[in-house]
């Protein structure tokens, strides 16, 4: 399994960063809803048992008492009941002020008779009614005397809420009691400035998320540039200096890479200066192996005609032209020699001309006919080669240059020749291939004679290769060079007997 990138992991990281911040803030975001919703519903039913709670104390006290609307009692009751009812304040009211004698208060004169707050944490005992919530109470009040049954109602304000419940007292007609009571902050009293802490936290996190995710961002763009530099497709991989990229850890690989580049530059031009003395050794080397191979060459065919001569001088005329007849061929031969010296050591001009294909081999094969007849020699052609329905001819005309081509063909076929035994067999052969997308004309001339020795193989296309004590070791040099010339190659192909040489050009038809 491929591990994945420095970078890669740098992202993925922060990814989960920003991820468990946004969790964290959407599980605190619904605890606190949902603790807020619980801690509402636990402050109403906490006022409505509270009021119950009174109603149900007071009616049941001494009805003598209830007679003259005694406020002691009243708060008597409302101590002891409130006692148990932790942060919860409350009284008694009616809709009929006049009911409350010679109370010339403001509270009496809204229908307040007492109040009691039991459980407050302040100092002292507080008996005061609260003026803000005091509107709040008269609408509960005024809503449950108007449907003689229990009534709430709710103010919420941020994280705080103001419950207010009041509910009839049995027996009394226009009595009622009423609670209020306020919903804690879902996080205690320290909520807020907590709530506050933690979004500064996150907020710090987030910051540093996206400082993050800038770099990384930075760091992947200068790894790109990085990587493209020395990348294979850049304009000089491995020699060109890299500028510093402005991160620390970065700029140490740059300098390192430079460092390489500098040694890479020096062993380059050592290697340069070494391959242009290897070149010229080796220029010195074939030079004198060409020209020791020259003076062989040269020294038979010059022997052969110093001895020929000398007896030509002592004979009859008779032998004296059998010796100038073999101081001919002699000569013949060193000509031969050195036309394809030159021809290894002047640049070949291909001057193509439109040839019938099957004409011009035709030709050639027939030249070499009565030379395979004196050795018993069998000398066939095979053409395998589609007519060009175009041309309107019978068989393709392709643009080439038939001298040259015959130069490497006539060698091709010599060579033939000279290795076949008796009663042996030469074949030629030209047919269309198609190799690479590209059209091919390919010649071979194929014979089943002893064949190439294994150790010749690879080399039997470089000059003075050859197997036979009076060769030459040019003529196969010369086919190269040719089809070089015409954009082609020639090879040796593999055979069960014999040897195959095949030579393939473009397939070049004439417009």
């Amino acid at each position: 399994m491929k591990r994945p990138s420095f970078s890669t992991q740098l992202m993925i990281s922060w990814g989960l960063v920003a991820a468990i911040c946004a969790m964290l803030a959407a599980v605190i975001a619904f605890i606190a809803s949902s603790v807020g919703s619980e801690q509402v519903a636990g402050a109403k039913e906490r006022a409505a048992a509270a009021c119950e709670a009174v109603a149900s104390r007071y009616s049941l006290s001494d009805a003598s008492s209830r007679a003259t609307s005694n406020r002691d009692l009243m708060r008597a009751v409302l101590d002891v009941v409130l006692l148990r009812f932790d942060g919860v304040e409350g009284g008694f009211w009616t809709n009929t002020p006049s009911a409350a004698g010679s109370m010339q208060d403001s509270a009496a004169r809204s229908g307040f008779l007492a109040y009691a707050f039991p459980t407050y944490q302040g100092s002292g005992v507080k008996r005061d009614i609260p003026e803000a919530e005091t509107p709040l109470i008269l609408r509960t009040l005024q809503a449950a005397a108007a449907q003689h049954a229990s009534a709430q109602s709710i103010i919420e304000s941020g994280q705080d809420a103001v419950v207010a419940a009041a509910c009839p007292v049995r027996g009394e007609g226009t009595l009622l009691a009423w609670m209020l009571t306020r919903a804690r902050p879902p996080l205690g009293p320290h909520g807020e400035a907590l709530s506050a802490s933690l979004a500064i936290v996150l907020a710090v996190i987030l910051v540093i998320a996206v400082v993050l995710a800038l770099a990384l961002r930075r760091w992947k763009r200068n790894l790109v540039e990085l990587e493209a530099a020395l990348s294979p497709r850049s304009e000089h991989p491995g020699t060109t200096r890299f500028e510093p990229l402005g991160e620390p850890d970065l700029d140490k690989i740059v300098a390192a890479l430079n460092r390489y580049v500098e040694r890479t530059a020096a062993l380059q031009q050592q290697a340069a200066d070494l391959a242009k003395r290897l070149a010229e050794a080796e220029r010195f080397g074939v030079l004198g192996r060409l020209a020791a191979e020259i003076a062989h060459e040269i020294r038979n065919p010059a022997g052969a005609m110093r001895l020929k001569a000398e007896n030509a001088l002592a004979a009859d005329s008779a032998r004296q032209r059998d010796a100038l007849r073999v101081i001919l061929e002699q000569i013949g031969r060193i000509e031969t020699q050195l036309a394809s010296l030159l021809a290894l050591t002047q640049p070949i001009v291909v001057r193509p001309v439109e040839v019938d294909i099957a004409r011009w081999l035709q030709a050639i094969v027939e030249a070499y006919r009565e030379r395979a007849e004196k050795r018993r020699v069998t000398l066939a052609l095979e053409l395998r080669i589609d007519a060009d329905a175009s041309a309107g001819e019978a068989s393709p005309v392709l643009r080439l240059d038939p001298e040259q081509l015959r130069r490497a063909l006539d060698n091709l076929l010599i060579n033939a020749l000279r290795h076949v035994g008796e009663e042996g067999t030469v074949m030629v052969s030209a047919r269309r291939v198609c190799r690479g997308g590209e059209s091919l004309l390919a010649i071979e001339v194929a014979d089943d004679g002893p064949g190439v020795p294994a150790d010749q193989r690879q080399r039997i296309f470089e000059p003075f290769v050859t197997g036979r004590p009076d060769g030459t070791g040019l003529g196969l040099a010369v086919v190269r060079e040719v089809a070089s010339a015409h954009g082609g190659l020639v090879r040796l192909d593999d055979a069960e007997a014999g040897a195959r040489f095949v030579m393939e050009i473009p397939w070049q038809p004439s417009s």
